[in-house]
């Protein structure tokens, strides 16, 4: 989707300003829904719960540096190798001999920013 940013960035604004400038509002979320569900699902079977990180590094990548996808991609692709390397470290290093999998210490690291996230974007009851 590197190649679709631009699209990606209006999808980010609302529904009416990709359509006056000339994108396929379906068409393209359709694209960006089917692409992510493949890698995600790439990720999941090539390497178990780990593929958690590609719900918490793009999250974390936005607060960092904002919602331009050009900037996003590359963050969120750095936050989330170090978030695995540091997961596969410690859980190599804590228990040693023994080892925690890296998938469990991914979790253990990144549920507390995504509840956070979740609990910061909720709405207030009225």
């Amino acid at each position: 989707m590197l190649t679709g940013r631009r699209e990606l960035d209006l999808l980010a604004l609302d529904d009416d300003v990709p359509r006056i400038l000339g994108v396929r509002l379906e068409r393209t979320r359709l694209l960006a829904l089917l692409c992510a569900a493949l890698l995600t699902a790439a990720a999941v079977s090539a390497i178990g719960v780990v593929g958690f990180v590609g719900l918490v590094a793009p999250h974390a990548a936005r607060a960092l540096v904002g919602g331009r996808h050009t900037r996003i991609l590359p963050v969120a692709a750095l936050l989330g190798a170090i978030l695995v390397s540091l997961a596969d470290s410690l859980g190599r290093t804590l228990l040693a001999p023994a080892q925690i999998p890296a998938g469990l210490l991914t979790a253990l690291i990144g549920a507390p920013y995504f509840v956070y996230l979740l609990w910061r974007t909720r709405t207030p009851a009225r």
